[in-house]
């Protein structure tokens, strides 16, 4: 019978009527990969924890196209976000590396250590709207401080919900900063 075409097809017919998708494949894969990535990068962070002795729970989310890990509930947390997020920059790179080493292709997860990128995302709002409202008012365009790709992203990110002004970058790093224009 496994020659017979009518007789396979059949069979083909009812195991495809019985699936149920609710999302397209591409999006479950993705969405798999990125879990994946959180839960690599949560078993390389708990041991990173382990060997310094520093308490923390680990939280593994998926926001958008990326893994987002964040550590938070130890006092000595705060040595891992070090001056200006620096050390949690250099943690998250490594923490990028060690998915890397694992799964072959490269990691866009955002680590956040002790809410410190999420307090500094809520400062950053405010920087650009305060800009964007004053850029309004003058009609005078304004640079702001030099930041770093992350910072730049969520000043322009506020900028563009206000009507009426935009932002460009310029310069060159590690002094690239946000310009705000009226228009």
């Amino acid at each position: 019978m496994a020659n017979d075409p009518g007789t396979a097809r059949d069979g083909v017919d009812e195991v495809v009527a019985d699936v149920t998708v609710d999302a397209p494949v591409e999006e479950l894969d993705e969405e798999d990969v990125l879990v994946e990535e959180g839960e690599i990068a949560g078993d390389y962070l708990e041991q990173l924890l382990d060997v310094l002795d520093f308490d923390g729970d680990i939280d593994l989310d998926v926001e958008g196209d990326r893994a987002i890990v964040s550590i938070d509930g130890g006092d000595d947390l705060t040595k891992l976000v070090g001056r200006k997020g620096e050390v949690l920059d250099a943690l998250q790179e490594l923490t990028r590396l060690a998915v890397q080493q694992s799964t072959g292709e490269r990691s866009r997860l955002m680590l956040d250590i002790a809410g410190w990128r999420a307090g500094r995302r809520a400062e950053l709002t405010e920087i650009g709207l305060a800009a964007a409202k004053r850029v309004l008012e003058s009609g005078e365009p304004e640079s702001l401080s030099p930041m770093t790709p992350f910072e730049r992203k969520i000043v322009h990110d506020a900028i563009a919900s206000v009507d009426g002004v935009t932002s460009e970058s310029e310069g060159a790093e590690p002094s690239r900063r946000v310009v705000v224009l009226k228009g």
